[in-house]
């Protein structure tokens, strides 16, 4: 990333989207995996952690932080393209 650019942190926790397939989505963003838990693409990197799961009742769905780091110039592009992405209609 640029050191003159303007960053941006966001954190976000993300519920019911596989930790494989949120990385698979970031890749599909144009991002390259870096690590394991990182994947890094033009302006913007995101790390994965692995949470323990969310539970209510007998239901367990897994959970996962997101730590984005990204260049102001880059942000809002990413961030609806990474939310178009993660869209889950509910019922």
């Amino acid at each position: 990333m640029d050191s003159l650019s303007k960053i941006q942190t966001i954190v976000h926790e993300m519920r019911g989207i596989p930790y494989f397939l949120l990385l698979e989505y970031l890749v599909e963003l144009g991002g390259v995996l870096v690590s394991d838990s990182a994947v890094k693409g033009e302006g913007w990197l995101v790390e994965l952690t692995k949470m323990e799961p969310f539970q209510i009742g007998s239901l367990v769905v897994g959970q996962t932080r997101l730590t984005m780091t990204l260049e102001e110039a880059f942000a809002d592009d990413f961030m609806a393209r990474f939310q178009k992405k993660t869209l889950r209609a509910g019922g």
